[in-house]
């Protein structure tokens, strides 16, 4: 079921919110200092193509153990993604949402992009993980 839902994912705007993602990834390269959140740009673009069965969670969760993205250096790098790039992602996830919703086929959708709009605000400490691995960590 979660390849379908992929597939009619991509057709109905997927792809263009992770080229958006592979964009702000692109840009964050081009600043040296932004490197590593242009790594989190690609690995949530992936994740923007293909959502259904994976869930982003807490590195913390899955390790068992605190990391730099995950303490107060993770914070701060959340507000300063916050303020650069994720409230314009988070703001288009949104619209695309909303948008989609309007139909009752596209409501599945719809939360597909709000889940990954909460993801835009604060991506640093995240990891992508199937979604039976997610339940477990619960």
């Amino acid at each position: 079921m979660s390849t379908i839902g992929n597939i009619i994912w991509i057709l109905l705007g997927g792809i263009w919110m992770s080229i958006g993602w592979v964009i702000a990834g692109l840009i964050m390269y081009v600043t040296v200092i932004g490197i590593p959140w242009g790594r989190s740009c690609f690995v949530i673009a992936r994740f923007t193509l293909f959502p259904f069965g994976h869930e982003a969670v807490s590195r913390r969760r899955v390790s068992g153990q605190e990391d730099i993205g995950t303490g107060a250096a993770g914070m701060l790098g959340n507000t300063v993604w916050l303020l650069l790039a994720g409230w314009w992602l988070a703001l288009c996830h949104v619209a695309t949402g909303l948008i989609v919703c309007l139909t009752v086929i596209g409501i599945p959708f719809g939360m597909q992009h709000f889940k990954l709009a909460g993801i835009s605000l604060m991506p640093v400490g995240k990891t992508i993980v199937p979604k039976e691995m997610a339940a477990r960590l619960r």
